[in-house]
């Protein structure tokens, strides 16, 4: 009878992360991360460029060239209609279904094919350009990805998939460098939301945080040679702000409990419409548009502001709402709120992007508004509104916090500790809030046969 060859020998334990930085392998990994890192940003900086002037003509030189002289009230209709038939088209025709369903939540990671990036690009285009309610970290990060595994790909076609999820992931920070005023936010962002974490953290984080400061260096160098502008966020002017009160903290813990039943809203408004888009994508989504820009022009005509302030993102409205928006009534401000709110739950049940943008703004809206209560602050109350809503939108605690830190600069010390209160207040209430109707519903309807996938 054969010997008992006995217990099978041990795994040879993965090499930890010391080894890891002091190979060959690795250094070579940084510096192709560092050099990816500059085609890349260049490429987000041209799409945010063309973004921003496509807005700029076609809402604001498109109705001078045609006679009308300042935009009529009418304008901004067929424009996002066009936008939903466009992006619509992007999602049937082109691979890859234009990116990530932002309605299914707040995700980062994947690398897409490079087959699938014209339809993100293009997708993208239309939906920030016309008029939806989204923001474009989610395309940049997609093409970022793409664009690094290609480029790693073309070097070494038998590159592991480790180095190809490394400098993917490289290519996705070095797209969002700057798009939300620092590198290191946006490189936290990422970590966050794509669940990095344990003792290879630091390992599988550096490429990333290497191409995210490369990037920013080529957005701040090709803001000064084109003066195109940086299109990161910015809150100029804000007024001092250096001692919290107790009264403050208790407006904080309201703002915190209220700011998740508005996400709630938004995300079953998502959901609800996500069956029909789904089911008549290029009848349905240009009536969405429309829908959005209604709620716009409501907006305007009611108030007397501008209708772009219910479009787009709200990322180069925010410091003129900011500055401007506490002279207002506090009914303008609640209208703003409730139009935009609408408006973005559409959005995001048909269109392509991401949401954090229209989340800060929302944040500051509400932010402006409860300014007006006995014993609370413009700042604080911004940084509140900002670090509550995005949280109860976004899931991601840590990235919340910081968001609304950064964004007020030098007031971010004495603001910190009442956006943690409401941040873990709102992020709390979020978790234990039920599921809305819309989600189980769209399920129900659009429930794919086996093997076949809803897009």
């Amino acid at each position: 009878m054969p010997a008992n060859p006995g217990p099978p020998a041990p795994a040879a334990p993965a090499p930890g992360p010391v080894v890891v930085i002091r190979s060959r392998g690795y250094l070579r990994l940084l510096v192709l991360a560092g050099l990816i890192g500059v085609p890349v940003s260049a490429v987000a900086y041209g799409l945010l460029a063309l973004v921003d002037r496509l807005q700029n003509y076609l809402y604001d030189r498109l109705p001078v060239l045609l006679g009308f002289g300042d935009a009529p009230l009418w304008w901004p209709l067929p424009l996002p209609v066009a936008a939903g038939f466009l992006v619509a088209l992007c999602i049937r025709h082109l691979p890859g279904t234009g990116g990530h369903p932002p309605s299914e939540g707040f995700k980062a990671g994947g690398v897409p094919n490079p087959v699938d990036l014209p339809g993100v690009a293009l997708a993208a285009l239309a939906t920030l350009a016309l008029g939806a309610i989204l923001d474009p970290e989610a395309p940049l990060i997609a093409l970022g990805a793409g664009l690094g595994a290609l480029a790693i790909r073309l070097i070494r076609k038998d590159s592991p998939p480790t180095a190809v999820a490394v400098i993917a992931s490289a290519g996705s920070f070095a797209a969002v460098s700057t798009l939300l005023g620092s590198p290191l936010l946006g490189a936290f962002l990422l970590m966050e939301a794509s669940g990095l974490g344990g003792a290879m953290l630091g390992v599988g984080l550096l490429p990333g945080l290497l191409a995210a400061g490369i990037g920013s260096l080529v957005f701040v160098g090709l803001d000064s040679w084109t003066g195109l502008g940086t299109f990161s966020l910015a809150i100029p002017d804000l007024p001092a702000f250096s001692t919290s009160t107790l009264t403050m903290f208790g407006w904080a813990l309201l703002l915190g409990a209220a700011c998740p039943l508005l996400a709630w809203g938004i995300r079953a408004g998502a959901l609800l419409v996500r069956p029909a888009v789904h089911a008549q994508r290029l009848g349905v989504m240009p009536a969405l548009g429309a829908a959005i820009a209604a709620l716009a022009i409501g907006d305007g005509v009611v108030t007397g502001q501008d209708a772009t302030d219910v479009l787009f993102s709200g990322q180069s409205a925010l410091p003129a709402l900011i500055s401007d928006g506490a002279a207002w009534p506090v009914g303008a401000v609640a209208l703003l709120v409730a139009c935009k709110a609408l408006a973005y739950a559409l959005s995001l049940g048909a269109f392509r992007g991401w949401p954090v943008f229209p989340a800060i703004f929302l944040g500051a809206a509400m932010g402006v508004a409860a300014s007006h209560l006995p014993g609370m602050a413009l700042v604080p109350a911004v940084g509140v509104g900002i670090g509550a809503m995005c949280v109860s939108m976004l899931r991601l605690p840590l990235t919340s916090v910081l968001l609304a830190t950064v964004l007020l600069s030098s007031d971010a010390v004495a603001v910190t500790p009442l956006v943690i209160v409401a941040v873990v207040v709102a992020h709390v209430v979020t978790g234990r809030l039920p599921e809305p109707p819309g989600r189980r519903l769209s399920w129900r309807l659009t429930r794919p046969a086996p093997g076949t996938a809803v897009t």
